[in-house]
């Protein structure tokens, strides 16, 4: 038989099998049973002393210890590769004009005082809400996807005061009320560019101690940027998960991140993602010849099982929720049966879970 045939049909066969499972996965294969006691309330007292697992995606063999023995899984030569976007306190307590509350998030600003926003509380377009220091938010139509666009009055620019009236964005399963704590516990430690809704939570786990210790070791340390948008976070409303559309986020390789990333794989040293953000960014910018591209721009690249990973080897994450596009991302990476399995495990031994949960590193 001609080679070129037999590598077709091997190809033909493989992208079939792909869309099968695509078509095949519904929401509800991506439950599982998670007790509210094991949703993180506070962030662990020492960023690196949360626990973690290591899952062998090959054997499936589970091993647990501390995050800051991840030293031992992470080799000399790896490439590890951060998420350096950075939470701005984007949540606004607001009052309506007959007196109710409600809240603005702040999504991504179009123009000086002129952002697209979510609102919580039930408005429309022409009403008013009140804020601190005579500044009053303006509704002036709906956006795409359940967003708001809203014109800030009474201030030149409301940037210059949400480091003041604004607050850390917790996501809705902490709670509580945001404290000043917060304002440093839910930022990454190399967080440096900021315009994200929400951390890159796998992220919260290293000290600058332990990238130190890395970097000693002859590990590489580069970042990358992917704005945390609502679109990351957003519940699939569709029964068969391939029809679920992400929103698009913003995002950012600069040129050496991207030499960085592909003499790596030139070289055959493994590319570590550390958290969800870190993957869509790299897998979403690389090319068909398997290199990175550098630059920037938006994506909505939605990864499940039937995705092919082009880049990434190791991926460092949290646990996630229940019928999230995160968890199908890790399922598409390590295997959805071997992913229920490890979280069933982790229910058991009590792993605490979601934002200021522990993590989990997925290796070879």
């Amino acid at each position: 038989m001609d080679l070129s045939f037999g590598i077709y049909i091997i190809i033909w066969y493989d992208l079939t099998m792909s869309s099968l499972v695509d078509e095949q996965l519904k929401l509800s294969d991506f439950d599982y049973y998670l007790p509210e006691s094991l949703i993180a309330q506070e962030p662990c007292s020492q960023r690196d002393q949360s626990r973690l697992m290591k899952l062998d995606r090959k054997t499936g063999t589970i091993e647990h210890v501390i995050f800051s023995d991840i030293e031992r899984f992470i080799l000399p030569g790896d490439l590890l590769v951060l998420n350096d976007t950075k939470v701005f306190p984007c949540r606004l307590q607001a009052k309506k004009m007959s007196g109710g509350k409600a809240e603005i998030l702040l999504v991504s600003e179009r123009s000086r005082n002129y952002w697209v926003t979510l609102i919580k509380g039930g408005m429309r377009a022409g009403r008013r809400l009140k804020l601190d220091s005579g500044i009053e938010a303006e509704i002036t139509g709906a956006g795409a996807d359940d967003t708001y666009l809203v014109r800030f009055h009474g201030i030149y620019d409301i940037r210059e005061k949400l480091p003041f009236i604004g607050r850390v964005p917790l996501p809705p399963y902490i709670k509580r009320d945001p404290t000043e704590a917060d304002r440093e516990r839910y930022q990454t430690v190399y967080a440096s560019c900021e315009g994200a809704v929400a951390a890159p939570t796998a992220g919260l786990h290293f000290t600058k101690t332990l990238l130190q210790k890395l970097t000693q070791k002859n590990v590489k340390v580069i970042t990358v940027t992917l704005h945390v948008g609502p679109g990351t976070f957003q519940p699939v409303r569709t029964d068969i998960i391939s029809e679920h559309h992400m929103l698009s986020e913003y995002y950012m390789i600069s040129h050496q991140a991207a030499v960085n990333i592909n003499k790596a794989k030139q070289e055959g040293r493994r590319v570590i993602a550390v958290g969800t953000t870190s993957v869509r960014t790299i897998e979403a910018a690389s090319m068909k010849n398997g290199e990175v591209s550098f630059g920037e721009g938006k994506t909505d690249l939605f990864i499940h099982p039937g995705y092919r990973f082009n880049i990434i080897d190791v991926m460092i994450t949290n646990f996630h929720l229940p019928k999230s596009t995160l968890l199908m991302l890790v399922s598409a990476f390590a295997g959805r049966e071997q992913i229920l399995a490890a979280y069933q495990e982790a229910v058991m031994r009590k792993y605490r879970f979601y934002s200021y949960g522990d993590a989990m590193i997925i290796t070879y």
